[in-house]
């Protein structure tokens, strides 16, 4: 994937160069210039001078309020812009969290069981990509207008940042598959998310609890084909998704090639 040696970050999850991906015209995502990850509240020092030593321009921030309140505003790093953009989340909401944290086996069973837990992150893909065209085009705009070096999260790095870097990458020409395979990258085990639930939770991590509560946790092929598959039904294809639902014109899209391919 990336042709950069990953940093050991402690605090940081799911951290890693969006560099070395082919475009369907024979180039490839340049290394140095747009970074992915899981939140940055909790960075340690060394994250933090490992951070600063990228040279970013912007981060791009995709949490929301209540995200934001459970693990604490970004680790601050000087001269650096943090734009915050916030997005849809598939755990969105106190009550739903209180759930998975607190919730017995059977109330996440009649939350999340019978693919129930599946069909709430598809949807959430979805509407990603059906609702927030304003919020995804003016990410690509900042990109274009130089915001480069910049690196894009949100909590866990898989969701929202995940789709993000998506369509950025689709702008760009990624080829599909390439696009898809840094997207799974994600459920590697030193870049997943960490489930957490109360040391008082009625059935702990049990297997069972484990079994319901994974498809929140995972990044699944399933996932990004059904964005894709929104992009079909309402603009009639990716590329129609970009220039009409983004409203991405050419020089736009030139100003990212020039910035982000090599």
């Amino acid at each position: 994937m990336t042709q950069t040696t990953e940093p050991e970050l402690t605090g940081v999850r799911n951290f890693r160069d969006v560099g070395g991906l082919p475009t369907a015209d024979g180039r490839q995502t340049r290394t140095g210039v747009l970074y992915r990850s899981g939140h940055l509240a909790h960075a340690t020092p060394e994250d933090t001078a490992f951070l600063a030593s990228l040279g970013l321009h912007t981060i791009f921030d995709f949490r929301n309020a209540a995200d934001i309140a459970l693990e604490g505003p970004d680790v601050s790093l000087p001269g650096v812009r943090n734009l915050n953009v916030p997005l849809d989340d598939p755990a969105d909401g106190k009550e739903f969290w209180r759930l998975v944290r607190h919730g017995d086996l059977s109330t996440l069973n009649e939350m999340l069981g019978d693919g129930r837990a599946a069909a709430r992150m598809e949807a959430t893909y979805r509407g990603l990509v059906a609702t927030r065209t304003a919020d995804q085009s003016r990410v690509l705009r900042t990109l274009a207008n130089d915001a480069v070096p910049s690196l894009m999260h949100c909590a866990a790095g898989k969701d929202r940042a995940g789709m993000t870097i998506a369509v950025t990458l689709l702008a760009l020409g990624v080829e599909r598959e390439a696009i898809e395979a840094d997207y799974l990258e994600s459920n590697a085990k030193h870049r997943r998310y960490r489930m957490h639930r109360a040391k008082d939770a009625a059935e702990g991590m049990s297997p069972e609890v484990v079994a319901l509560l994974s498809p929140l946790f995972e990044a699944r092929t399933a996932y990004l084909a059904a964005a894709f598959d929104q992009m079909e039904l309402t603009w009639g294809s990716p590329e129609n998704y970009l220039t009409e639902g983004l409203g991405l014109d050419e020089p736009t899209r030139t100003r990212l090639r020039e910035k982000l391919l090599v």
